[in-house]
């Protein structure tokens, strides 16, 4: 009896949210004013999540006069972490300019994000952070960078099965 009564309520607990780890994301360096006529867009680097850093953008050259600003992105089961290792600097002013994170899903990725205000330092707000298809917008436009500043999303991502 209570062998079926721990079993039912294991049963009525709702699953585990999902995760980013073992998800294949493409990451990529924006700039528009109007999204099909981009300013900048840096080449894309595709890695699978795991532990440690998923990506160490340095510049790439200029385009249009703009570059990517050295950041390090590293990825947990539901979190997100952008810092600015070297450099200082003002980020160009642009309706976007900042980081699309695509994560390879069939099915909406996120069901939520909040911005983590004890880790955070860049001057970003809700309004900043958009997803779309399994995409994670961050605009960064306007904002300064510096080894000071650093930005921590986490997300509740849904439970979708691994491409």
């Amino acid at each position: 009896m209570i062998r079926a009564a721990v079993l039912a309520m294991a049963l009525a607990a709702p699953a585990a949210a999902g995760t980013l780890e073992g998800r294949l994301v493409t990451f990529t360096v924006m700039t528009w004013d109007d999204p099909a006529t981009p300013y900048l867009e840096a080449r894309g680097r595709t890695v699978q999540v795991s532990e440690g850093v998923e990506f160490g953008l340095e510049p790439e050259g200029l385009t249009g006069g703009l570059d990517v600003v050295p950041v390090t992105v590293d990825i947990g089961p539901t979190r997100v972490e952008l810092t600015y290792p070297k450099g200082f600097g003002t980020f160009y002013d642009a309706t976007f300019n900042g980081y699309v994170l695509k994560f390879e899903a069939d099915c909406a990725l996120f069901d939520s994000f909040r911005i983590d205000p004890e880790f955070t330092t860049m001057q970003v707000t809700d309004a900043d952070v958009f997803t779309d298809k399994g995409a994670l917008y961050i605009n960064v436009a306007a904002r300064g960078y510096g080894p000071e500043q650093r930005l921590a999303l986490d997300l509740q991502v849904a439970d979708c099965p691994l491409s």
